[in-house]
């Protein structure tokens, strides 16, 4: 079954070979296709401003700026009035065209001018830049595109906000701040995670016509998760049938991560779970929740019974880096089980490298990932997809890069993007929580591939039900009854990419 255009992912030199065979299979010009931008760029602002009256278009010389001078038209057309502002005195190839058919209807247009004050309008639309743009903005241009932002006034932007790389999503310089922006013909993967999702606002596609048959020449570089529920259980279902999930960790002082991981597993449908801990947590995560196994580990002595016992590990919540949590890591991880490693489990790794030849599911947040590959974190944000396919490649993994977008790779090549979660999540124990649920997905038959997909949609989504109630002190916990819920069926409101 073709993929979805809504839900493929793709590099710009994939978007670029999408646009060329779109002009052979349709057949259209350039200018057709620029002007169906124009007018589903119309339609856009039409649906989220209704009552605007007058709109500046923001023109760059290529052909972002001629979707703009186009839309320019057609908005004129249909009423409204336009003010055209440019950055340069001319445009290039198919965008000389659409600004002369705007000057031909009679628009004019201004130069840009710091100096000067921006139009007093009611949408501001950024046709500035496109795919094509991987630098920071010269002066000029960020000028403009920070008075734009500084503005009160609503951001319309054209393919995507200017500033913005439409292959990494990283922001080098001043970008656009946009409350909607409309793309064309396809999904640039840059758009949806790290810091693009903070600019590009509400995020429609325009596909402009295109047909399937182009789209299925092609396969996607990436893809949008798609909401899943589990599959319901057989009746005579036994808890030996979900798996036996153990939890390593909770040093001193941490008892509380691996406790966030336990109930999560529980929650997610593991049959048993065990936590193995310090002497000093047991009779406190036993009190709390009685359906955790909880046993003292003083070290790999007392740690081998429970392993033998564990058909899944979830190594890292809470274990901490002393003597104690290297030797518990180091006898986990030659038991040969499937497992999941985070925190100080990833921490470890990033000292004593191995390449992973069991079942394994990493899930680093972006300082741990920096940390395993020896970089900073901000080269892991400036490209995030690179930095997650290089993670799987070299330790043999799936890996999850957590954050807003999160990602998942594996060591062929595979590349899965989550389109869920809010910043209410960016809170202690939401990656414990995470961890548990790849843990009991793992428990319950799914390979890792599919064990972390569906963990990490579940545990989005369950952020995005408790954030209801509002996204600022939203806890780990809050998660819990919402994992249940979304593991047996999908409730209304909550949306599918599919």
């Amino acid at each position: 079954m073709p993929t979805s255009p809504h839900r493929a992912l793709y590099t710009v030199d994939q978007v670029r070979a999408l646009e060329r065979g779109a002009l052979d299979a349709m057949p259209v010009s350039n200018h057709e296709l620029m002007l169906r931008a124009a007018h589903a760029a119309l339609d856009s602002l039409r649906r989220h401003w209704p009552q605007a009256a007058r709109i500046a278009i923001h023109c760059g010389p290529g052909n972002n700026g001629g979707d703009g001078f186009l839309l320019g038209v057609l908005a004129r057309e249909a009423g409204l009035q336009v003010d055209v502002v440019v950055l340069t005195e001319s445009s290039r190839g198919e965008a000389a065209q659409a600004r002369a058919a705007w000057e031909a209807a009679g628009g004019s247009v201004r130069l840009w001018d710091d100096s000067e004050a921006l139009p007093e309008v009611d949408v501001h639309v950024d046709a500035m830049y496109g795919i094509g743009f991987n630098r920071a903005p010269a002066a000029a241009e960020a000028a403009l595109i920070e008075a734009i932002n500084g503005s009160v006034t609503p951001v319309l932007a054209l393919d995507l906000p200017s500033g913005l790389s439409a292959d990494s999503g990283d922001c080098p310089g001043a970008v656009i701040r946009a409350d909607v922006t409309v793309t064309f013909i396809a999904h640039k993967r840059g758009l949806h995670t790290g810091r693009a999702v903070d600019q590009v606002g509400t995020l429609e596609l325009a596909t402009l016509g295109v047909p399937a048959s182009v789209y299925s020449s092609l396969q996607p570089d990436a893809l949008l998760l798609v909401a899943e529920a589990l599959p319901p259980r057989a009746r005579h279902a036994n808890k030996g049938d979900n798996g036996h999930v153990l939890i390593i960790g909770g040093d001193h002082g941490m008892a509380g991560a691996a406790r966030l991981a336990g109930e999560a597993a529980l929650r997610a449908g593991a049959g048993l779970v065990s936590v193995a801990t310090r002497a000093e947590h047991v009779f406190a995560l036993n009190a709390a929740r009685p359906e955790l196994m909880v046993h003292a580990v003083d070290g790999p002595q007392t740690l081998e019974p429970l392993l033998e016992r564990a058909s899944v590990l979830a190594l890292g919540p809470g274990l901490g880096k002393s003597a104690w949590g290297h030797a518990l890591w180091l006898t986990a991880l030659d038991a040969g089980k499937p497992t999941v490693l985070d925190a100080d489990g990833l921490n470890l790794l990033a000292r004593e490298p191995r390449v992973f030849t069991t079942p394994t599911v990493m899930t680093p947040h972006p300082g741990e990932a920096a940390r395993l590959l020896g970089v900073t974190v901000d080269a892991i944000e400036r490209d995030r997809f690179s930095a997650v396919c290089e993670l799987a490649r070299r330790y043999g993994a799936v890996v999850v890069l957590k954050g807003a977008g999160s990602l998942i790779a594996d060591a062929n090549g595979r590349l899965d993007v989550c389109p869920w979660g809010n910043p209410g999540m960016a809170s202690g124990g939401m990656g414990d929580l995470l961890t548990g649920v790849v843990a009991a997905m793992l428990a319950q038959g799914c390979e890792p591939w599919e064990a972390a997909c569906l963990a990490v949609g579940l545990h989005a989504r369950a952020g995005d039900l408790a954030a209801r109630q509002g996204q600022r002190g939203l806890l780990a916990g809050d998660l819990l009854d919402p994992l249940r819920t979304l593991g047996n069926a999908l409730p209304d409101g909550v949306s599918s990419h599919g």
